[in-house]
């Protein structure tokens, strides 16, 4: 039982997904009820590449004269913020019950390119910062981006931004390294202790920020000529000034980063932060940046009554690589164990799952409802299947869309759909190398075109993420509640949510025939009950402690009516 009292509203309402085919049947457009708390331990997280998802605004497309040939999927390819809001409009994140939005940095990224063997490579992707301070135009404006938080939090949908305080972008000849006293430029990691994972460079030329010093420093001058150039450098310096003065903290880097971070949150309400390359930075850290962070939410929400979606705190989730939800809440490195969650994180990004999503369904969801219940309590982990840099993806092929789907939507724990998961966008690309095959430009034409992949329509596959995504936010329970199976054939579980002020119950069955099924619902739901199939749209009524269900795709998806 989670003891804590949930104070978070969703206001996401829900769309239509389809007609019914009986008299007994209702539309499954069943607006989400506004009792119905959000809670981190249930997000349903959209993870997108900002470059590669919709293209907005086409005028901001070339910037900075990176006009040099790339590799395959080593450029900028348009997509922007302008592009995100555009999709938040237009519903589609509702339909697909998405209630977190976590896009690729957007602070403005080094001008030049890198050769890495594979052709030219862009900062595309937003993890080779230039300055945290200012926002890259290939993304779009500070005014972009005001306008993509409004709308998702008028959606119900948080955002989460992605942050790098580790290193800097890598030195070109158009971008200058950070000063001795801000970065490392060697040692490289090694990767096998503490210290050959923390005190280095993850790779060759990616100067590390001194994290660990709290020696005074200077501006870097070539962000003072650059501010000036831009006619801002008395603002951000009488900001910084303020900021130093109120908190005290040293003028080392980490602050500095620290503070042009947060003041994003405090600026426009950014509702968390998903941090990149996590343990190779000192733990500690992390608490000093939640404390800020969580200062300017608190700001934020004081100046804007009228936008607050709930009072769950500021959250963060980390990118602790190779964390595995096993491991409880210690991570190893060989030579000492640390635990990211006393150090500012409410979740880690969990890299098992997509292992674990090769077992069966009972045995997936037992393992994640026992940890999450015992040494997670409290905490939670974000499951994903395809990500942005993990070259072993679940179904690389995209030949299971459907059972992808279930396990990910249904088990324990918080989800991440990364971007045409939910529209088997293809993740492979003639002539790519590494990472780039995974983030092709998403596949809009092939929603319009209704395009066959394996043997699987795309519309049918976005229709099956659309319902369980559906379910998912509307039922807390899924994520949140405690697992018990019913019957091992035919497979039924129930999910059960219990707070100091609310309640949720759901039950579940997979892979059933098409056919008439009698499943049992016995201690969840009494005799007389009326149940609605969130997939179907059908209502059926308990007897006997058992519905009749006919599944459509194997799946039934019960609640109370």
């Amino acid at each position: 039982m989670i003891k804590k009292t949930i104070l978070g509203i969703s206001l996401l309402a829900g769309l239509g997904l389809g007609a019914c085919n009986n008299e007994q049947s209702q539309q499954t457009d069943v607006s989400v009820n506004t009792k119905t708390p959000f809670m981190w331990e249930n997000a349903n997280v959209y993870f997108l590449l900002t470059d590669r998802f919709n293209n907005g605004d086409k005028s901001n497309d070339l910037n900075f004269d990176r006009t040099k040939p790339t590799g395959p999927l080593r450029g900028f390819m348009g997509g922007d913020l302008k592009g995100v809001k555009e999709k938040i409009a237009s519903g589609y994140f509702d339909k697909l019950g998405i209630n977190a939005i976590w896009f690729t940095p957007v602070v403005e990224q080094i001008h030049g390119s890198v050769d890495e063997g594979t052709g030219n490579t862009y900062a595309y992707h937003g993890y080779w910062a230039k300055d945290w301070t200012a926002l890259d135009p290939n993304f779009g404006t500070k005014e972009d981006l005001a306008e993509v938080i409004a709308l998702a939090h008028k959606h119900g949908i948080r955002i989460l931004m992605d942050v790098v305080i580790n290193h800097t972008g890598p030195v070109t000849k158009m971008d200058p390294v950070y000063p001795s006293d801000w970065v490392r430029v060697k040692p490289k990691c090694k990767y096998d202790n503490y210290t050959n994972t923390v005190d280095c460079t993850l790779v060759d030329n990616l100067p590390d920020v001194l994290t660990n010093s709290d020696q005074e420093v200077r501006l870097p001058k070539m962000l003072k000529e650059k501010w000036e150039k831009e006619g801002r450098l008395d603002q951000e310096v009488k900001s910084l000034n303020e900021f130093f003065a109120k908190t005290g903290y040293p003028r080392a880097p980490r602050f500095y980063i620290m503070k042009w971070l947060s003041d994003y949150v405090r600026d426009y309400g950014v509702d968390g932060f998903r941090v990149d390359t996590v343990k190779h930075t000192e733990a500690g850290i992390w608490d000093e940046l939640k404390k800020i962070a969580s200062d300017a939410f608190k700001a934020w929400k004081q100046e804007h009554p009228d936008q607050v979606l709930d009072q769950n705190d500021f959250y963060m989730v980390g990118e602790v690589y190779n964390y595995n939800i096993s491991a409880g809440q210690d991570f190893d490195y060989g030579d000492t164990t640390v635990n990211f969650f006393q150090n500012g994180f409410k979740s880690l990004i969990n890299f098992e799952f997509k292992a674990d999503a090769q077992l069966d369904y009972e045995t997936i969801f037992k393992k994640y409802d026992a940890i999450l219940h015992s040494s997670l309590e409290g905490k939670s982990v974000l499951n994903y299947l395809t990500s942005h840099d993990d070259g072993q993806p679940f179904d690389v092929e995209r030949k299971r869309p459907f059972e992808s789907a279930n396990k990910l939507l249904l088990t324990p724990g918080a989800s991440q759909v990364y971007y045409g998961d939910e529209t088997i966008r293809p993740l492979h690309f003639e002539g790519a190398d590494g990472d780039a095959n995974l983030r092709t430009f998403m596949n809009w034409d092939e929603i319009k075109g209704n395009t066959e992949r394996n043997g699987f329509k795309v519309d049918e596959v976005l229709e099956h993420y659309q319902k369980l995504g559906q379910f998912r936010v509307n039922h807390p329970a899924v994520g949140a509640g405690r697992h018990q199976m019913i019957s091992q054939s035919p497979y039924v579980f129930s999910r059960i949510l219990k707070t100091d002020d609310y309640q949720d119950k759901v039950v579940v069955a997979l892979d059933l025939p098409n056919k008439p099924t009698k499943i049992s619902v016995a201690k969840v739901f009494a005799n007389g009950t009326e149940l609605l199939d969130n997939y179907s749209g059908k209502t059926v009524k308990v007897v006997d402690q058992q519905v009749t269900v006919t599944a459509t795709r194997g799946v039934v998806l019960l609640s109370k009516k």
